[in-house]
């Protein structure tokens, strides 16, 4: 074997195995600056917008980093190699030095990520509880936007829970909390409601009324019982019907998957069946050819999670099918820039 194949042959089979070298995440170039890069990852490790003791979610993109080397891969179902099809960069962490203080962590995120929006990459997050979407989006959706050209954005939202929950003003003292997020970002022009989906929506109500401010926001709503009785092929429909040629967000929470599939998560629902990983990763898939601008993986809970840390692995293997929907759009469209 010529030396340098030898070299490459060695450099491939290194690069996979998450316990060797300088961990980032999916093992891509550290780039702080998103002009130099078409998808930029970023870790978000933000935990007191939850609002409980939950508080461990800011060890996510950490331990996601020190996982996801193994899923550096070519995606087999697109034949695509994202990594080589596009530029790819893991543009570190979002800062918080006020780290105790939701509100303003909520603004040092939308600041980091409004950089991205104006140099024109398309963000895949890992975070971090679910309240960092909303920081996210008010960057990168709506008027002043570049990713969305000033549209609106819509969402494909799987979770177990709507966070949609206007009745509270707060949530243990967080406003734009995990609770809340995809309320305030409803009404405030950033995504628009008409056109989104949450899905996996389980477990037993806080309030007899718990769906209803979805339904006024006018959310279509697939609760986890929906989905087993109409199947997968006519959820598909609804999400694709629904969503059309809009700039799509995507937001994965997940506890929307079965404890068995994700333990390590913050607010699980063990009494009810979630998501196994081949029905949420069909169901992103269905994405394919759709005008997906970012995306983001929340609520990683790595200091409950199996030894193998299973729910890492899990997050990690969301993020590459959001990052492929995305590289294989720019594949498409001509408008990806090879590595």
């Amino acid at each position: 074997m010529p030396d340098d194949a030898k070299l490459d042959n060695d450099t491939l089979m290194m690069q996979t195995l998450y316990w060797w070298g300088v961990p980032t995440l999916f093992r891509c170039p550290y780039e702080p600056d998103p002009a130099r890069c078409d998808i930029a990852l970023v870790g978000v490790p933000h935990s007191t917008g939850n609002g409980s003791t939950e508080r461990d979610q800011h060890l996510g993109p950490r331990a996601v980093r020190d996982v996801s080397a193994s899923g550096r891969r070519p995606h087999g179902r697109y034949m695509l190699d994202p990594w080589k099809s596009a530029r790819i960069a893991d543009l570190g962490d979002v800062p918080f030095p006020e780290a105790n203080n939701n509100e303003r962590c909520i603004e040092r995120i939308t600041a980091f990520y409004r950089r991205i929006d104006q140099a024109g990459a398309f963000p895949v997050s890992i975070g971090g509880d679910h309240s960092i979407t909303g920081g996210i989006l008010e960057a990168i959706a709506g008027p002043g936007a570049r990713t969305t050209a000033g549209q609106k954005a819509v969402l494909v939202h799987f979770d177990a829970h709507t966070d949609v929950y206007e009745k509270l003003d707060h949530f243990l003292g967080a406003k734009k909390s995990a609770a809340h997020w995809a309320s305030y970002l409803a009404r405030n022009g950033q995504i628009d409601p008409a056109h989104s989906v949450q899905i996996g929506i389980r477990g037993h109500v806080r309030t007899l009324d718990w769906l209803r401010p979805s339904y006024d926001l006018g959310y279509e709503v697939i609760t986890m019982d929906r989905y087993e009785e109409i199947g997968h092929e006519a959820c598909v429909s609804i999400i694709r019907d629904r969503v059309g040629d809009r700039p799509i967000y995507v937001t994965f929470d997940l506890d929307c998957l079965d404890p068995t599939v994700a333990p390590g998560v913050a607010n699980i629902e063990p009494a009810f069946t979630g998501f196994t990983m081949s029905q949420a990763v069909r169901l992103i898939q269905s994405l394919q050819g759709f005008n997906v601008i970012g995306g983001d993986v929340a609520c990683l809970m790595p200091t409950k999670d199996n030894p193998n840390k299973i729910t890492s692995l899990v997050a990690s293997s969301i993020m590459f099918e959001i990052i492929c929907l995305i590289a294989d759009r720019l594949r498409k469209e001509g408008k990806a820039r090879p590595q």
